[in-house]
């Protein structure tokens, strides 16, 4: 039995899914935050607290590595640790600094800094001739109008330091430029209470569709799992509105996304030790990489590629995180592609009526969750407000995107807000 640290986790799916692929490696956990409560306010999918399954809950600052450093020395003198863990994006780069501090398994510190910093991995990439958009960082508003101009509108402007799809927008004039910015001058601090960097990063608009590369990087070695696609809505923000794994790609497409991934991750220095999610678009110039994550996918991802090849990226990261091999082998689980669709809210309000109850009985369901009526809910500007999602298999090929997006449509005519 090994004994993973976990650092800081999300309040959603992965809170579930890390915690249990733990448990089913027959292994166990320290839990290590600075806000318990951070985890009780929201609770998390089924039906037993997943942080119940913790050996020991740790509250210390994980925001501050400089006492947090000697805290995890302490512990691990204690406890003695295996691995360490996070779910959590702005808890990568930390959980990095921690394994190379107590000698554990894990990726580069620098390489994980680089790729949760949009700006860093910008850099990196354009460096080493891995394709990309054209680009600007820049925080003085002067300079930011100027780069825009000379990329051209329209553009898209990110924070460098965000997920989930916060505060990326399009913006197709000044105007528009210049109520973005505001928007990210007014949000100084992450969900998490960490400082946020006040660069911006401008870069200009790709067309064509978006897929994600899966990896999982072990002992100098990149092994690719698969492609998934990725439907976008919510203009002029950038939401995801749906995921097919594996994606109903060319031979020619799904190679070129897959080769692109690898040299952005050998560029950044990920391959060893870690589960990766880049993001490509593959555009009429050839693919261009919209961003590199070292973490399994989120937005049920995982799950859909566990449907259908039975390798769970959970249970990799886990392994990878204690310097063992992961077990990457297919296996058959019966179907030949799976998507889940997000049910996204277009107004502010209450939420009066939402009734998915009859959808857990359509044939290919796999999965159907929903919040409840009486909710208040706000018109969405990022991954974080969906009011839940379906998820569908199909045995027979790549209509699970077809299937529900037809259930989720039927849920939308009755969906009521006020």
């Amino acid at each position: 039995m090994a004994h993973l640290l976990v650092v800081e986790s999300w309040v959603g799916s992965m809170s579930r899914l890390l915690p249990r692929a733990i448990r089913e490696g027959g292994h166990e956990f320290t839990f290590l935050t600075r806000d318990l409560h951070h985890y009780l306010r929201s609770a998390p999918e089924g039906t037993a607290h997943p942080l119940l399954g913790a050996r020991n809950v740790v509250t210390a600052d994980t925001n501050d590595i400089d006492t947090l450093l000697p805290e995890a020395e302490r512990l691990h003198a204690v406890f003695g640790f295996d691995g360490v863990i996070s779910s959590c994006d702005y808890y990568l780069p930390t959980v990095a600094r921690i394994a190379g501090h107590l000698g554990l398994p894990g990726p580069g510190p620098e390489a994980v800094a680089n790729a949760c910093r949009k700006d860093a991995t910008r850099r990196v990439l354009a460096d080493s001739g891995v394709p990309g958009p054209r680009f600007a960082l820049h925080e003085e508003w002067a300079d930011i109008a100027r780069a825009a101009r000379e990329i051209g509108y329209p553009l898209v402007v990110k924070p460098v330091d965000l997920c989930a799809g916060m505060y990326v927008r399009r913006v197709d004039n000044e105007t528009e430029l210049t109520d973005a910015v505001r928007l990210l001058a007014d949000f100084p601090l992450n969900a998490r209470g960490q400082r946020r960097v006040p660069t911006v990063l401008l870069e200009e608009l790709l067309s064509g569709p978006e897929v994600s590369v899966e990896t999982v990087s072990y002992a100098g070695a990149v092994h690719v799992v698969g492609v998934t696609d990725k439907s976008i809505g919510g203009a002029p923000a950038f939401i995801e509105t749906g995921h097919m794994f594996p994606a109903a790609l060319s031979g020619a497409d799904a190679d070129a996304a897959e080769q692109t991934a690898l040299g952005a991750l050998k560029a950044l220095g990920l391959t060893d030790g870690v589960v990766a999610h880049t993001e490509i678009k593959l555009t009429p110039a050839g693919p261009r990489v919209v961003e590199v994550n070292p973490r399994p996918a989120g937005n049920r991802i995982t799950e859909l590629i566990r449907h259908v090849t039975g390798i769970d990226l959970a249970a990799a990261a886990v392994e990878v995180a204690l310097g063992r091999e992961p077990d990457l082998r297919h296996r058959e689980t019966g179907l030949r592609s799976a998507a889940v669709g997000f049910l996204v809210p277009e107004r502010s309000g209450t939420l009066e009526a939402l009734d998915g109850d009859r959808l857990v009985d359509v044939a290919g369901v796999l999965e159907v969750q929903l919040v409840e009526p009486g909710r208040q809910v706000k018109a969405a500007g990022s991954n974080n407000e969906y009011l839940g999602h379906v998820m569908v298999g199909d045995p027979a090929g790549p209509g699970a995107r077809g299937q529900v997006e037809a259930l989720l449509g039927e849920l939308s005519s009755g969906l009521v807000i006020r």
